[in-house]
């Protein structure tokens, strides 16, 4: 009877364990340091320069995330960023992806300032995406917890702008 039970039980951890977090098409990956929490399974570049070569030889656009590892505001959006499936699949499937704790010398990517965290997007012809944008005037790239929905959709719609370009 306690085999039976015990039997259960990991089978029900099992089965649990499968519907939690997002696992790439291409199998579990082994957890990069690049990721610095934002999506263990993801494949990030490590600088700004390599993820501009990915975006243009894959023809993705890349999505640069700055953030400060002790800042509560990166903190907060990290987590829910992190575990959210829609996310982490789209970046998967769709874009070349970079995190960064310190500041690029390109100055296209600070356009209103150097602030975190920030999200910008970047085509493979190499042009900032003034045109997706956050919910803030005064800090256009700026996302929040809460604004995680906005970030979904404006992902999709530079997926969506790079196939109406191209």
């Amino acid at each position: 009877m306690i085999k039976a039970l015990v039997s259960v039980l990991l089978v029900l951890v099992a089965v649990s364990s499968t519907f939690g977090k997002y696992i790439p098409k291409s199998g579990k990956r082994i957890p990069q340091t690049l990721s610095r929490g934002w999506g263990d399974q993801l494949i990030w570049a490590q600088t700004y320069e390599e993820g501009l070569y990915w975006s243009r030889s894959r023809n993705k656009p890349l999505m640069v995330l700055f953030h400060l590892e002790d800042c509560p505001h990166s903190q907060a959006l990290r987590k829910v960023f992190s575990e959210d499936n829609d996310i982490q699949r789209t970046l998967d499937l769709d874009f070349v992806i970079l995190n960064l704790v310190y500041e690029t010398t390109d100055k296209h990517l600070s356009p209103d300032g150097q602030y975190v965290p920030r999200i910008i997007f970047v085509d493979p012809t190499m042009t900032v995406r003034a045109d997706i944008t956050g919910r803030y005037a005064n800090r256009m790239y700026a996302y929040e917890p809460s604004d995680i929905k906005l970030l979904l959709s404006n992902m999709r719609k530079a997926k969506k702008l790079l196939k109406s370009e191209l």
